[in-house]
This record gives C-alpha cells, structure tokens and sequence, in this order.
C-alpha cells in the first residue's frame, strides 16, 4: 500500500486545523504545549502551557497566565519564544518561533475573563500567592489585594516561523514555514 504525501499547502492547512482543534479538544495532544523562553540571565526556562486560541488567518496563538507568574515577566524582558509540540497520533513535532505581547488590563483581558471567572480555573488567578512562592506558612501569603479579574493576563503569541517535522517509516520529512514561504529541510 503507497502513502500518499500531503503537498506543502495541505500541511499547512492540517497543522493550523490541528492547533485550532486543540484549543476545543482537552485531550488533544497539542492541547498542552511546552512553551520556551529566557529568563533575565539569557538562560531557557520551559514549562507546559494549555493553548487558548490559534487562528490561522492572523497566524496568532494565545494562552492564559497570571500576571505574576516568571514566564510573564520573562515575557515581558524578552518577548521572543518558542512552542513546542507533538502528536504521537500524526507522528509530528511541531516549533513554532513566536513574538508575545503580554496583556493584563484592557478589554480583551475583560472580556475574557468573563468566562474565565466562571469556572474552577479562576481560583488560579485568584491566589494571594504568586505562582512558585514557598508554602510555608499563612503568614508567608501576600496581602496584595488583586484587580477586578485577579491576576489574569493573556499572551498573543504572532507566529513567526513554524519547524514541522514528520516521523515516518518511509522516510521522515522537515519543512520552515512562514506565513508566505515553505522550505523543505533535512530531518
């Protein structure tokens, strides 16, 4: 039996209808992505992320986070990230380059946190602890009162440049894609 290959445009459909799919599917596998920055001393620091929304027309993804949280602020130092992601049902690793803005007032945020507020995950933007301090004691937790939506922030992550990477026993496959280019690379 032959197999057939998709051609460049039909892979590009497949991952952005993948990504989106993941964003309504909890157990999609591209549902929880690591995402990877820089903290202030230029070190990587990774750490699974639940992906949000992915809207191929605008080539933009989005997660949630508290404000207070290290991948925020090392957001902020250094807006350039990378996702990493990988489906053992297609056999695909997928990096995806991305510029993040971070967003924590305005009315996006608001907006969305609306639904957020009504389900058991706005209890995590809630916390008087921010995300990492030490469990020591009850007197060890900030008495920072928070805003209206909590600690709530949004990252739109502007996708830059995507790394595909297709493992098959008939022969493994790599491409860049831009917005505008693909480029058949070397696995």
């Amino acid at each position: 039996m032959k197999i057939q290959l998709l051609a460049p445009e039909e892979i590009r459909h497949q991952i952005w209808k993948e990504l989106s799919r993941a964003t309504q599917d909890r157990h999609h596998a591209w549902r929880t992505p690591v995402l990877a920055s820089a903290c202030a001393e230029g070190l990587a620091n990774a750490r699974t992320v639940v992906l949000r929304a992915a809207d191929a027309t605008l080539g933009h993804l989005q997660i949630y986070t508290d404000a207070r949280s290290a991948k925020f602020t090392e957001i902020v130092g250094q807006s350039n990230a990378l996702f990493v992601f990988w489906s053992p049902r297609l056999s695909w690793q997928l990096r995806v380059r991305v510029d993040i803005a971070t967003l924590s007032t305005g009315p996006q945020v608001a907006s969305l946190w609306e639904r957020v507020k009504q389900s058991a995950a706005a209890s995590d933007y809630l916390s008087p602890s921010a995300p990492g301090t030490p469990l020591v004691s009850d007197a060890s937790l900030s008495s920072e009162t928070p805003l209206g939506n909590g600690h709530f922030a949004v990252l739109n992550a502007q996708v830059i440049e995507m790394d595909w990477l297709e493992l098959a026993s008939t022969g493994h496959r790599r491409a860049k894609i831009t917005a505008d280019t693909w480029e058949w690379l070397t696995p």
